[in-house]
């Protein structure tokens, strides 16, 4: 075990690299988009005040950070901590992830289940990121994100759900909820309540969580987390109630707390008030 939460914790720290670039290099493509130096395939990793091409050694997630005191080498410009956050938090994403997985691991195909997961969490942690910096989910980045979750819960489906209907019935209603209640809410209020990026965020999280009542679920956890992190900034006069506030981030963090912990939660909310 404590190879594979190694192995994990290296491949979370340098998709963590990753995720970082391919969020600024796709929010600098929306304004250079004719940059090949910006290629997410054949672009050099940059610094991204000076643009000077950093070397293997400007390149070791965190530890290159700490090294250079979060300045870059070329420049001395200061660097932002999101680097070494965002590598970090990757890395418990996938470690915890491994530990928490509420199915064992290696029976029954939840490797498979996991591995989408994992993969698919490199996306959706990209999405957080530019949706909180930059009030948009990139058509860029959802699209293969979703295209990971459909194939990998596909592949499972065929090749290890029993109840195969019951399975596709569970995740069309899944998907109903997570990706229908903010179309009908978009559709309504012709775009005012809330972005379109956030009904096809839905087309991802509902097919990751696969029932209706985790899907329910992280839509209710996701208001509970915007809430708390609004109140503080409309009391302390930063934000007023109008102000738009990206809604991305926080059920991307409800679905990561959905698929570990969803199953639990709404068996104790069943025991605790449906007896």
């Amino acid at each position: 075990m404590a190879i594979i939460l190694v192995a994990l914790v290296v491949l979370g720290l340098c998709f963590g690299s990753f995720v970082n670039a391919l969020a600024w290099r796709i929010h600098q493509q929306a304004t250079k988009p004719k940059n090949r130096k910006l290629s997410i395939l054949n672009g050099r990793s940059m610094c991204p005040n000076c643009r000077h091409v950093l070397a293997a050694k400007d390149l070791v997630p965190v530890i290159s950070w700490l090294t250079l005191r979060g300045r870059c080498r070329y420049c001395a410009k200061p660097i932002s901590a999101q680097y070494p956050v965002v590598e970090l938090a990757l890395a418990l994403v996938f470690i915890g992830s491994y530990i928490f997985w509420p199915n064992t691991v290696h029976q029954n195909g939840q490797w498979l289940l996991l591995g989408t997961w994992l993969a698919a969490s490199v996306g959706l942690l990209a999405l957080l990121i530019y949706d909180f910096k930059w009030m948009l989910l990139p058509s860029r980045i959802l699209y293969p994100t979703f295209l990971v979750a459909f194939l990998g819960q596909l592949v499972y489906l065929v090749g290890y759900e029993n109840n195969k209907w019951q399975a596709v019935l569970n995740w069309g209603l899944s998907v109903l909820v997570a990706s229908g209640i903010f179309w009908l809410l978009f559709m309504v209020s012709k775009g005012r309540w809330i972005g379109y990026g956030d009904v096809r965020l839905g087309l991802i999280t509902g097919t990751l969580l696969q029932t209706p009542g985790k899907s329910f679920l992280m839509i209710f956890i996701a208001s509970v987390l915007g809430t708390i992190a609004a109140l503080p900034l409309i009391a302390g006069g930063k934000k007023h109630l109008s102000a738009k506030i990206p809604y991305g981030p926080f059920l991307i963090s409800a679905t990561f707390i959905c698929l570990l912990f969803g199953d639990s939660l709404i068996n104790w909310y069943k025991n605790l008030f449906l007896r």
